[in-house]
């Protein structure tokens, strides 16, 4: 009984530790959003993405190591014998788990999940119909094969349950997906930068969006922390102011900070390693930029998306900051309709002074709101959108941008559920997507869903069978594998003695103390 409930503590530790693997294999669209979380609750940078996954590979691979050889045991009629040491790793391993919002990565992988969890279970048949030949209890013979036949049927079945938008018709799929610059292009140079900038213009991105702030003396700059401290040298320049707000520096102040090393140093997505010398040079140099030397660059081809952070209320432009945003904007000369305003701060101002702009919503918001609001597009992390709210608000011809999309497979996820733009860090991978990793016709899916039950049915029918058949007689005539099976904890002494009693007892019943005389014939 102990060592059944060890055998169900490590399979359960296994499903976990894979799922917690699988997750953070899967999850590089936000590594840089979670170093960034962490960053603002321990106070330093660092890439906390590598630790996680490299300690969850090195515990998936023990536990899975462990399972390999419980089932070793299992196959040849052996307990597992568990030390101490892997008992309270595994159970610790159970603990470490939490779960997750991970639907995107299921609506992406679900389909290919389910054949490769359907060829594990089939696998595993050999295992199952081994002990099920062995087990000479009806009971448990019945127990063990109920509860296989339930996970088997539930996985036959649970296609049922799959929806990913990308089961559809070729000639359904919509229009791709416009790329909007995360802080430029924040791969290729330091983000909101002239520079990221200038390499989101050099993509031909649709838009680009960018973090506005205030100086103490009136300059709108980009900064997206509310400190200077994780994208630029205030520490070394200015130690003892590093912790202020960044809008309480005056302009003066902050054209003496650079920009850019942090970015070479810190390497937030790997990619300064493979920056030209050119490149490498520029974004060394590159310092705070100017909203209005921002919309010199971007004026002509690529639109806009603006974020403002809050001022502190000691700042002397703390209630006039959108009438000196408006007038930098306005007197760039970039077109109204290539504006796309956020703020819900002054918003009737805002559509009175620049009646061509977008507005749009940061909150997810039913469509008689938005229209109530006059908001025609919303600005929402991809988790808050699920595939029917992108169709109810593609049907009353409301836009919907989704950020932050860096991956490949969530950027073609978002194509085939009809979402219009998205927001991205890998504007430069994401323009070369020429169409979904996959796009799958429902006839196809559902006829490669019934093959693969019926091939796995077919195989677990004949492993049964052939199992019941091979070990059948073994059962009978191998008295010593049932003995050592039982006693692996006894004494050499308490097995011999086992081993004697066995084997006398079949040759007549005769004890070693008898004269034994052989009545079988050879």
């Amino acid at each position: 009984q102990w060592e059944r409930l060890w055998f169900l503590i490590l399979t359960s530790s296994f499903f976990l530790t894979l799922v917690w693997f699988y997750f953070w294999w899967e999850v590089h669209n936000d590594y840089n959003e979670i170093n960034w979380f962490l960053y603002n609750q321990m106070g330093y940078w660092s890439d906390w993405s590598i630790p996680i996954l490299v300690t969850t590979a090195a515990g998936f691979t023990y536990i899975t190591v462990l399972l390999i050889l419980a089932l070793c045991h299992i196959a040849v009629g052996q307990q597992m014998n568990l030390h101490w040491l892997h008992k309270v790793l595994g159970c610790l391993s159970s603990f470490c788990f939490f779960p997750l919002s991970c639907s995107h990565i299921l609506q992406a992988t679900a389909p290919f999940l389910h054949i490769g969890a359907l060829a594990a279970v089939t696998a595993l048949s050999w295992l199952i119909a081994g002990q099920f030949a062995r087990t000479e209890k009806a009971t448990s013979q019945m127990l063990m094969i109920t509860a296989y036949l339930a996970v088997v049927v539930a996985l036959y079945l649970v296609p049922l349950t799959i929806s990913s938008p990308c089961i559809m018709e070729k000639k359904a799929l919509g229009p791709k997906p416009a790329i909007i610059g995360h802080r430029g292009a924040p791969m290729l140079a330091p983000e909101n930068t002239l520079m990221s900038f200038q390499k989101a213009v050099e993509q031909k991105t649709y838009g680009v969006q960018a973090d506005v702030v205030l100086s103490y003396d009136g300059v709108p700059f980009l900064m997206h922390d509310k400190t200077l401290r994780r994208t630029t040298n205030v520490e070394e320049v200015f130690p003892e102011r590093a912790y202020e707000h960044s809008s309480m520096f005056n302009w003066t102040d902050l054209e003496k900070l650079n920009a850019g090393e942090w970015f070479l140093q810190n390497d937030p997505f790997w990619t300064a390693r493979s920056l030209s010398r050119s490149d490498y040079l520029e974004a060394a140099n590159q310092s705070v930029c100017k909203l209005a030397d921002m919309l010199e660059v971007i004026k002509d081809n690529t639109s806009l998306i603006l974020n403002f952070q809050d001022l502190p209320l000691a700042h002397p432009y703390y209630s006039t900051y959108i009438n000196v945003t408006l007038e930098t904007l306005l007197a760039s000369g970039i077109r109204q309709q290539a504006v796309m305003w956020l703020p819900d701060t002054e918003r009737q101002l805002v559509r009175e002074i620049a009646p061509g702009f977008q507005q749009t919503s940061g909150l997810k918001l039913d469509v008689e709101r938005m229209r109530e609001k006059g908001i025609v597009k919303l600005n929402l992390r991809y988790t808050k959108v699920t595939n029917e709210d992108v169709r109810d608000y593609t049907m009353a011809n409301l836009s919907v941008n989704l950020y932050t999309v860096n991956e490949p497979w969530l950027y073609s996820i978002l194509w085939c559920a009809g979402v219009q733009s998205v927001t991205s860090d890998s504007s430069h991978i994401l323009r070369k997507v020429p169409f979904p990793i996959w796009l799958m016709p429902p006839d196809e899916y559902h006829l490669i869903w019934i093959t693969s039950d019926l091939i796995s049915f077919i195989v677990i029918v004949g492993v049964f069978i052939f199992q019941k058949w091979r070990l059948g007689s073994i059962r009978t005539y191998n008295p010593e594998q049932i003995m050592l099976s039982a006693a692996v904890r006894r004494s050499s002494r308490d097995v011999k003695i086992m081993k004697e009693k066995l084997i006398f007892s079949g040759m007549g019943g005769a004890s070693p103390s008898e004269p034994f005389a052989p009545h079988l014939s050879y």
